[in-house]
């Protein structure tokens, strides 16, 4: 055996890995090993389950065009009614796209919407003037927040479909909440 340890081209085996430095490699590797384990559970926190992100996207989309059709037709103001009519575009195209990568992978996307986006809602339905557009831009800051914080845990999810789908909408829900916080700065009363 000694003669394993001195031949010059068996580096693998020379007498610079002592058991020492050996025992040192092997933990730094199981440390390494558990890091990535952690890490790997901390990512799954961060992800989302294809069947929630469809039912939880879709319903956000739901309410979205159903928030912004009422915006259409109880605000005064022009910039709100352009920025509704683009809710409802992008809402509508978004969700016709779900609807068609859910029905290929047999999830069923929402056919109402949250009941707490139907309690804002009645909120704003409840406003009508200058308060209504307030109450519609501050809605629509606190909803595009959740729809981005959603859409980038799918953005990593493992279904390459969904992640996909997420990476491509998050821009323009992105642009819609920077829309919705410059409405809302315009229209909160001071």
């Amino acid at each position: 055996m000694q003669a394993l340890y001195s031949h010059p081209t068996n580096h693998s085996l020379s007498t610079s890995h002592s058991p020492v430095k050996l025992y040192k490699f092997i933990l730094a590797g199981a440390l390494l090993l558990l890091a990535s384990a952690f890490c790997s559970m901390a990512m799954a926190k961060d992800t989302v389950d294809a069947k929630d992100f469809v039912d939880e996207a879709s319903a956000k989309g739901i309410a979205e065009i159903e928030t912004a059709k009422l915006a259409l037709t109880k605000s005064t103001a022009t910039d709100i009614k352009a920025f509704a009519q683009t809710l409802i575009d992008d809402h509508t195209a978004a969700n016709r796209e779900l609807a068609a990568i859910a029905g290929r992978k047999n999830l069923k996307v929402a056919t109402e919407a949250e009941l707490t986006n139907k309690a804002k809602a009645f909120v704003l339905k409840q406003r009508d003037g200058e308060s209504f557009d307030e109450a519609f831009a501050k809605n629509q800051v606190s909803a595009h927040e959740t729809a981005i914080e959603l859409f980038k845990k799918a953005a990593v999810s493992k279904d390459v479909e969904l992640a996909a789908f997420a990476t491509a909408t998050l821009p323009k829900l992105e642009h819609h909440l920077h829309t919705a916080q410059d409405l809302a700065r315009i229209y909160t009363k001071k």
